[in-house]
């Protein structure tokens, strides 16, 4: 998740004329973020077709969810039962394997985790109601390999990728590595798979890649971690290796759609945000493609979860 300036959010001030003690700026009181979210309120039924008409038979969501403890607290567990995706492709977990709470675990589903070697920093997780062929942690590469980033599971028809992309940093001091090295690898890893079978590639690839992505592009260009060019170019790099953006490709004008908003300034409120989520696929899923949801009203973390349905 990017970095935030105070400048990226609105704030609201005026001159208090009845004070006694003279004229003092009133800032508005708003209320902060909701932390969690009673799914049952809410309906996530959807009757979404191909372009032929063939209605959706798989489920696919992924949330960067900012701290595994926190998201089973904030209702968790409740939204994967009510959500009931095939496959939830969880990022940011912030914990070691061995730390999971009992809680995590879920009849129907089974679960993977791949954690940092920091705890407390990072990691990825995925629940799978059917068990994939194989599982792979990592990129195989060690450098890449000891912030639990990359989570691949096999299936017969499709390889599903989830990863936690490293930020760029506060005052961009990762972007080098980001831009450089991280994502030169990953689309290295991305190409060899998509060589073997089609690629779904979800989670928070920490950039908003068009204008209409971000609140405040003008503020943020080349300025803030998340909307450089160096990072735009990484995700361009991949879309122009074969895959699609699902959302951009079904709503290629729609703005003020986000799926990230800063704690600060009660930012998610004012819907002040970055689209930094995303579900890329292999083109030739395409004709297979029937909806690509940003569910914006679900809360429990600074993101909110993103849905991919397909009929396979």
């Amino acid at each position: 998740m990017p970095r935030k300036r105070k400048s990226d959010v609105d704030t609201k001030a005026d001159a208090n004329e009845d004070s006694p003690i003279g004229k003092k700026a009133k800032v508005e009181t708003v209320k902060k973020n909701k932390l969690d979210t009673d799914v049952s309120e809410l309906s996530f039924e959807s009757e979404a077709k191909t372009k032929n008409g063939k209605p959706w038979n798989v489920k696919f969501a992924s949330w960067n969810i900012n701290g595994l403890r926190a998201w089973i607290k904030g209702g968790g567990i409740e939204y994967l039962k009510k959500e009931s995706p095939d496959v939830l492709c969880l990022q940011e977990i912030k914990c070691s394997e061995k730390k999971v709470p009992k809680e995590c675990e879920v009849d129907g589903y089974h679960s993977y985790w791949y954690s940092a070697e920091k705890e407390g920093y990072a990691g990825t997780g995925l629940y799978s109601k059917n068990k994939p062929i194989n599982v792979k942690f990592g990129l195989g590469i060690k450098e890449h390999d000891n912030e639990g980033r990359v989570i691949t599971a096999e299936y017969d028809k499709f390889f599903l990728v989830t990863s936690y992309v490293p930020n760029a940093g506060q005052k961009l001091v990762r972007l080098d590595y980001r831009s450089k090295e991280w994502d030169v690898a990953f689309l290295k890893y991305l190409k060899d798979l998509d060589d073997k079978k089609p690629v779904i590639l979800c989670g928070d690839l920490n950039v908003a890649h068009q204008a209409i992505d971000l609140k405040n592009p003008k503020s943020n260009y080349n300025k803030i971690a998340g909307y450089t060019q160096a990072e735009i170019d990484g995700l361009t790099n991949i879309l122009n290796s074969g895959f699609v953006d699902t959302f951009r490709k079904l709503y290629p004008d729609k703005t003020d759609i986000y799926s990230y908003w800063t704690y600060m300034m009660n930012a998610r409120a004012r819907n002040t945000g970055w689209r930094l989520d995303y579900f890329l696929m292999s083109e030739r899923l395409l004709p297979q493609l029937c909806d690509s949801i940003i569910r914006n009203e679900v809360f429990g973390s600074d993101h909110c979860p993103v849905i991919l349905l397909l009929n396979m």
